[in-house]
This record gives C-alpha cells, structure tokens and sequence, in this order.
C-alpha cells in the first residue's frame, strides 16, 4: 500500500518570490534545530526570509540569513535574531542535493516553513534561476489564465 504524502496543515510563512524568480525542479522536506524562544517566536510568526539560502558544509544542510525576532516574553537566555541553523535531513539526501548543486548548477532555497506533529519543519527547494525571458513567460501564462477564467465566469 502506497502512503499518500499529506500537505502541510499550519503553514508559517511561504516564499512566493522564489516560484517567481526561480525554477523549482524538486522540494525535500527538512527538520530544523532550534531553542525554545525560536521556536515560540517562529510559532507565532514573527520571523523573515526573503534573502536566506541553504548551504551544504561537511556533509551538514546550513540555513542562512533567516531572520527570527526575539521572543518578548523571553527571559536573559533568549536568542539572537540572525544566525546559522542547522537542517536536519537523511546522509543520503544530503549526497544526493550536493551531487544536483555541483554538477547541474542547481542552488537551494527554503520555500515553506510549517508545523508538522507540533514540530517546525522548512521545505527546501532546489531551484535554477529564471532568465528574465523566462519570468516574462511566466506572467503572460498567469494573465492569460486569469482572462480565460474571467471570461467563463461571466457567462
């Protein structure tokens, strides 16, 4: 029996400029490690990550450039709002994006954060820029299928 995957319930936060400006051949699912007040603060929404990218070092998946504010109900141990967080994701999957990022030119980019069983996790995408032909593309498709719909709505 095969298991069909569920869509994450409790979205957190979603890049939509990443589907814009790059295109995304596959998505891996990744854990993230995190301090309390971090994941208090991610919890009720008040993180950033617009220009964070993930990074593989040593055989280890590094998130970078993610923004999370300081939880305000924290004490003297609450964390500092930039940094690098380590992803936590299979051995095997970890080769098998550095061999996509080596060979092919691929880069990394977190799409999604959500909650899955009260934990967070980031959905990773491995991503190729989009020429500006490409965007153009892109929107005229979007426009056109806006019109089309437009257009059988009203009659």
């Amino acid at each position: 029996m095969s298991k069909k995957k569920k869509a994450p319930s409790n979205v957190l936060g979603e890049t939509r400029k990443a589907r814009h400006n790059y295109t995304i051949s596959e998505s891996m699912e990744c854990g993230i490690v995190l301090k309390g007040t971090e994941v208090k603060s991610i919890k009720i929404g008040k993180f950033s990550f617009p220009d964070s990218f993930v990074e593989i070092n040593n055989g280890e998946i590094f998130i970078k450039n993610l923004q999370i504010t300081p939880y305000d109900f924290g004490n003297i141990n609450n964390h500092s709002s930039d940094g690098v967080r380590k992803l936590l994701a299979h051995k095997m999957e970890i080769n098998k994006l550095e061999r996509k990022i080596i060979e092919k030119g691929f880069t990394l980019i977190p799409l999604k954060f959500y909650l899955k069983n009260g934990r967070v996790k980031v959905d990773v995408g491995v991503c190729k820029g989009k020429k500006m032909y490409d965007k153009r593309a892109t929107i005229k498709e979007k426009d056109m299928k806006r019109d089309t719909e437009r257009i059988f709505r009203v009659k």
